[in-house]
């Protein structure tokens, strides 16, 4: 069988680990591995590299992906019949078997309807967001959640040095995992979520509060996608979307050191780590699950199995329907935050 690896969407540390996996493991059952270029985009373009030993050695530690990545939707409005004819033609030109899709949310939404329109797709789970249903933990989130929480640590001793309110925004467009968890980590005083809107006098409170006790600094951590309460305070927006139709976040950071400075008085100043989150080499945890979950794909193409997503459920990979993954999209645990909220002191 000849199979085909893309990675889409935005980067994350582990992708190489899954390429080379996905390669041994088809080398060791007599496949042809091509890689297509720079995602979706180079599908419809019919862009590909030969993928084997030497092409994917001494890339299980490097960030990024030696496939390259871009944004690009074959179904954007407007040329849905145009773009599943290229992919159509990318498949028979290239003589597929299958098509391994590595990707979050979009990419593997893309998949969904080549598995419809029938042609053969499994997909594998990566984003830093750890937004993908049905797998407990998604590629990249785990490095993340280790840069987040290395950044905390190090803005903590600054802020204590100058008496400082730190602001630190972190990546999450519809889900806290990354701001939660490492805010836990790094001892965060308060976490500001999507799933839970916030009412920035509150915050301020809990601020003044802390330093009238003596805390003469604090960290907050939000993530780019939360929203104060309705009618409160106004985010700047960027205006720019996507192919997808995703409006690029950023800016809350901002407004919240622009806010707190404002009514506590406290001097504040914001970080936005943004791309940092998704640079840099994985960690060995998302080495072995992309590893695994590079092996299982690969297993699920040989045995003809189109439309699953292999996934992380507790300590063994599995496979799961795409179309119940991209159901809807798994949300920060209630008892994660108020485990988190305990430590708001």
């Amino acid at each position: 069988m000849r199979i085909g690896v893309l990675t889409g969407g935005g980067d994350c540390p582990g992708l190489n680990a899954a390429i080379r996996a996905i390669v041994r493991r088809g080398l060791a059952n007599r496949c042809e591995l091509l890689g297509f270029l720079h995602g979706w985009a180079g599908v419809l373009r019919s862009e590909t590299r030969e993928l084997h030993l030497d092409s994917t050695k001494d890339i299980l530690g490097r960030g990024g992906t030696i496939l390259g990545t871009s944004r690009t939707n074959p179904f954007a409005k407007g040329r849905e019949q145009e773009g599943l004819a290229a992919v159509r033609s990318a498949f028979s030109k290239n003589g597929l078997g299958a098509l391994i899709a590595i990707g979050g949310e979009d990419t593997l939404g893309v998949a969904l309807q080549l598995h419809r329109d029938g042609l053969p797709v499994v997909g594998v789970p990566k984003t830093i967001d750890n937004d993908l249903a049905l797998t407990d933990v998604t590629i990249g989130f785990d490095t993340a959640v280790q840069t987040v929480c290395e950044a905390i640590d190090r803005l903590r001793t600054t802020a204590e040095s100058h008496n400082r309110v730190m602001v630190v925004e972190v990546m999450g467009r519809h889900a806290g995992w990354i701001a939660t968890q490492a805010g836990i980590a790094g001892g965060a005083d308060v976490i500001l979520v999507p799933e839970r809107e916030f009412d920035i006098d509150q915050v301020c409170a809990h601020l003044t509060s802390r330093h009238e006790r003596g805390r003469s600094f604090s960290i907050v951590v939000v993530a780019e996608g939360a929203k104060p309460r309705e009618g409160s305070i106004e985010v700047r927006q960027r205006g720019r979307s996507d192919e997808f139709g995703h409006e690029r976040l950023g800016g809350i950071g901002v407004t919240l050191e622009e806010e707190i400075e404002a009514r506590t008085g406290f001097e504040t100043r914001v970080t936005i780590l943004g791309h940092v989150q998704r640079g840099g080499a994985p960690t060995a945890f998302d080495r072995v699950l992309a590893s695994r979950l590079g092996v299982a794909a690969v297993d699920a193409a040989l045995a003809h199995r189109s439309g699953v997503m292999v996934a992380l459920r507790g300590t063994d990979i599995v496979e799961v329907s795409l179309a119940e993954a991209l159901a809807a999209p798994k949300l920060l645990h209630d008892r994660l935050y108020e485990t988190a909220a305990v430590f708001f002191g």
